[in-house]
Parts: structure tokens; C-alpha cells; sequence
């Protein structure tokens, strides 16, 4: 398997923006506090390796979106079922190109990564409007405020977000809290991160 550091090497090759590396960064963290969560902490640095890869074809190829992964992975030398998995949380969304992303999620890690991808952003969004600048004090009541609202983050499908927690058989409620919470507990190990 691909190693964590050949991952973010394989990532920086395709992202330069600084934004596009956060977002992988904190997916990646948020994917391996689902691993542990969810009694799969035996492979939470695999789960990882999928979040920090899931959009490393975006920055470059945004018409293309989860079509070009498979080539770009494949040269870095990733497995399959990594691939399967990065293009899997495109699955039912019709990219700039006009094609429809068909590769299903199946297994509990890629319905996770499909559920929490969008939510990453409207939550680090959301962060960014506080006085904080930080999700380490932000409250679900904030958060749902913030999900309501159709204006705030549009860019942050709700509709994906919300057959990502029926994909999971979850409420809203459990998706939004865990990730708010998983997103809370790793914010600094990021920020250290991209320092």
C-alpha cells in the first residue's frame, strides 16, 4: 500500500493552492477519526490515505472531476481499491464535463468519505465566520444555523451531504456532530501541519 507520506507527496504534485491542501489534510483527519470511531481503527491510516487523495485531480481538472483520479493515482502508483474509493464520493454528481460520477460507494469508508467531504467545508466555512476563526468552540446549534441557511456556502451541497448520512442510514444530526466534532479535535494537528 501506498504510505501516508508517498500520499501527500503524490497530492502536493497535483495541488499547489494552499486551500485545496487544508481541505485534503482535513479530510484525511477527519477519515481517520471515523476509522477509530466506528471499530475499524486497525486500518484508520488506510481511511486516511483516501481522504487526503479524494480530490487530488480537482485543483488541476475541475470539468473532470473523479474522471481524471484513476490516471493520475495509477501513475503514483496507488491500488485499486484506493482509486475505487477516491471516485466513489463523486458517485450520482454530474461533473463540469457533463459526465455522472457511477461509481458507487460500498463499503462504510467510502459512504463515510461521500457523507463527509462536503460537510468538511461548509463546516470549515462556517469556522471562518466566527470570532474564533476555529471549530473548537463551535456548537451544533451554530452549525444547523449555518446548514440552513441556502446562501451561506452554496458552494457546499446540501443534497450531497444528506445522501451521504441516508447512504450511512444516519440522521443529519449524527453526521453534522461527529464531523464538527472530529474536525474540532484535529484542527491543530492540521494548522501544524500547513505551518
Amino acid at each position: 500500500m501506498i504510505t501516508r507520506n508517498e500520499a501527500f507527496e503524490l497530492l502536493k504534485k497535483y495541488n499547489k493552492d494552499p486551500f485545496h491542501i487544508q481541505h485534503a489534510l482535513t479530510v484525511e483527519a477527519v477519515m481517520k477519526w471515523y476509522a477509530k470511531e466506528l471499530g475499524y481503527e486497525d486500518n484508520a491510516e488506510y481511511w486516511g490515505i483516501v481522504g487526503l487523495l479524494h480530490d487530488i485531480d480537482f485543483e488541476l481538472y475541475p470539468e473532470e472531476h473523479c474522471l481524471k483520479a484513476p490516471e493520475l493515482l495509477r501513475e503514483g502508483g496507488v491500488s485499486e481499491d484506493i482509486i475505487h474509493a477516491v471516485c466513489s464520493h463523486g458517485y450520482g454528481i454530474t461533473v463540469g464535463c457533463g459526465v455522472t460520477i457511477e461509481v458507487e460507494p460500498i463499503h462504510e469508508m467510502e459512504k463515510v468519505l461521500f457523507a463527509a467531504d462536503e460537510l468538511t467545508g461548509l463546516i470549515w466555512a462556517a469556522a471562518l465566520m466566527r470570532p474564533s476563526k476555529s471549530t473548537k468552540d463551535m456548537e451544533l446549534k451554530s452549525l444547523k444555523k449555518k446548514y440552513k441557511s441556502k446562501g451561506f456556502a452554496a458552494g457546499c451541497s446540501r443534497e450531497v451531504i444528506e445522501r451521504g448520512a441516508d447512504q450511512l442510514g444516519w440522521e443529519l444530526d449524527k453526521l453534522l456532530t461527529m464531523t464538527l466534532q472530529a474536525m474540532a479535535e484535529n484542527e491543530d494537528a492540521i494548522n501544524a501541519e500547513l505551518a
